[in-house]
């Protein structure tokens, strides 16, 4: 049995490349019909791109990705250049001055390092060839704290909506009970209605018998009863196989809100206290199935 994972989730992890520049990857996702997939990479890393889309395909299935990769901003990253020959001409030119005007005075280092073109820093260009393995590295690690962070809220949803499944089927085996007294409530309206219409003649009892056949028919709620029971079953026993599963049980939760809604459209003209309490089933059905696909929208 394998893990029922929510499409919500966020991990992180932390490198360090060779050369000692540090590097971060970031990985958090939401709900989506599809997989959804978005790869940020650092300028000049486009290359890393496939291989870490292919990574997270490899295992998440559905849900709108972000993966994130940032490098550390460090000085270990900079090149920095003297430009020798230039500041030996600036000296010299100082000491050609300070000779000319008679001007004793020894040149200020500082100063002229911050002269135009004396001192450059240009940043260390990285490769993505060479950030490859251990970019990569840290991504399994990655897709491990992701998941298992999937995992959890996912394991929180399955018991949720096993509680709300069960819930169901207590509903569901209150309104088969119900069902006989809502056939004999049917029969007695039946009979005093004929029986008011037809006056001193009196009531047909072959006629009486046939027409609560008829209505028996149209309101009886047995398949409908046996369907959604049978849904509730198949739902939990998804669950409980674990897997890519949201698909499934979001096509079961529109099948049980089909029969509920044969359930109340069947129950709504029924007679007495259990008619009455077949149509309340019936709402609390629905409000179940409603919470439930709340619920199944965020599972993978």
């Amino acid at each position: 049995m394998s893990d029922v994972l929510s499409m919500t989730g966020f991990a992180s992890v932390e490198g360090t490349l060779e050369g000692g520049r540090g590097f971060g990857l970031t990985m958090k996702a939401v709900n989506h019909r599809h997989l959804d997939l978005s790869v940020r990479v650092p300028v000049g890393m486009d290359g890393l791109e496939p291989a870490l889309r292919k990574a997270v395909k490899a295992l998440v299935r559905r849900g709108h990705v972000e993966l994130t990769m940032m490098f550390e901003k460090t000085s270990a990253a900079a090149v920095v250049e003297l430009d020798e020959v230039l500041l030996e001409a600036y000296v010299t030119a100082f000491g050609r001055a300070a000779e000319r005007f008679g001007v004793a005075q020894e040149p200020d280092l500082n100063g002229l390092l911050r002269m135009p073109g004396v001192m450059s820093a240009t940043v260390k260009p990285m490769v993505a060839a060479e950030v490859e393995a251990p970019v990569l590295a840290a991504t399994n690690e990655l897709l491990k704290r992701f998941n298992a962070a999937r995992a959890a809220e996912g394991a929180a949803l399955a018991a949720d909506l096993r509680a709300g499944m069960q819930a169901l089927g207590v509903l569901a085996d209150e309104a088969r009970g119900l069902r006989d007294g809502v056939a004999v409530a049917e029969f007695a309206r039946l009979k005093a209605k004929l029986e008011e219409l037809l006056g001193t003649t009196g009531v047909s009892e072959d006629r009486l018998m046939t027409e609560a056949a008829m209505i028996a028919g149209r309101g009886d709620v047995e398949e409908e009863l046996v369907r959604l029971r049978t849904h509730i079953d198949r739902f939990v026993e998804l669950l409980d196989g674990g897997g890519e599963v949201g698909r499934q049980l979001d096509f079961l939760l529109q099948e049980m809100n089909r029969e509920a809604n044969t359930l109340l459209s069947k129950s709504g003209g029924n007679a007495g206290g259990a008619g009455l309490r077949l149509t309340e089933i019936g709402l609390e059905v629905k409000v179940g199935l409603e919470r439930a696909r709340e619920q199944v929208q965020n599972l993978e």
